[in-house]
This record gives C-alpha cells, sequence and structure tokens, in this order.
C-alpha cells in the first residue's frame, strides 16, 4: 500500500506525539523509582521519533535494525542528523534490551537518567528535521541530494 504526502504527515505527527508521550512516561518511571522501565520508555520514545521521520522518506521498517540501518543511510550519511543520533540509538536499545530481558540489575538511577538526557537530545534533533521536511509540503523523494 502506498501512502500519500498526507497520509504521510498524518502518520509521521502520531508517531511523533507517541515519542513525547513515552519521553514523559520515561520521567514518571524514573521520579517513581522504576528505571528500567524509564530505560525502556526512553529507547521506545527514540525509536519512534526515528520512525516519525523515516515514514516521510516513504520507509516502514518493520524491525529495530532496519530502523536504524534506514535512519544511517537516509539521514546520517547524507549528513542531515548527526553521527550521534545513531550512536544514540544503539546504545539505548543495548541498555533497553539489559533492562528488559537481563538476568541481573545492571541498570541504575544513572543509568535511566542518561538514557532520558540522550533520548530528549535526539528525539529534539529529530524533531528539527521533521519541522525542516515538514514545511517543504510535498513528498521527500531523495535524501541523497537533499541538504537541510
Amino acid at each position: 500500500m502506498t501512502l500519500s504526502w498526507a497520509d504521510k504527515k498524518m502518520l509521521s505527527q502520531t508517531r511523533m506525539v507517541k515519542a513525547r508521550d513515552f519521553l514523559e512516561d520515561a520521567k514518571g518511571n524514573f521520579r517513581e523509582g522504576r528505571v528500567k522501565t524509564s530505560i525502556n520508555r526512553s529507547y521506545y520514545a527514540l525509536l519512534a521519533a526515528v520512525r516519525s521521520i523515516l515514514i516521510l522518506h516513504g520507509a516502514n521498517t518493520e524491525t529495530h535494525e532496519g530502523a536504524v540501518t534506514m535512519l544511517s543511510l537516509k539521514f546520517v550519511k547524507t549528513e542531515l542528523l548527526p553521527v550521534e543520533t545513531v550512536k544514540t540509538f544503539k546504545l539505548l536499545f543495548s541498555r533497553r534490551t539489559d533492562a528488559d530481558y537481563g538476568d541481573f540489575d545492571s541498570a541504575d538511577a544513572a543509568d535511566a537518567e542518561e538514557a532520558i538526557r540522550l533520548a530528549s537530545g535526539a528525539v529534539e534533533e529529530i524533531e528539527r528535521l521533521r519541522t525542516a521536511l515538514l514545511q517543504r509540503n510535498e513528498p521527500y523523494k531523495n535524501a541523497t541530494e537533499d541538504k537541510i
């Protein structure tokens, strides 16, 4: 199924709202001492933000690895986003995996606080790019040629 530009914009907005909601969840969980859940929500905030810009480029990935790969190819390699965005994604993915599936308590408040800080910064960076893409009011066809 091919989405219209209007549908892509709407889906992008929905995903960015979800990213912001997840960030608020991360902060709330942190305040309540649930550091593992806070790390989980921080990661998923970033994933939702990444998916919010990928859809504007017509990419709708089905896996976490696919999301980071497409982010790299379409937005980091083309210098629309800094390489730190991918590094943050991979770090938070690793920490989220440890927090969710690890058998031992390896996450602490400092890890959760850092996860929130990193996710917040990356989501803000992605939102700036997303806003620039949406201002064009046309489909984003070729990330390799466009520089914003």
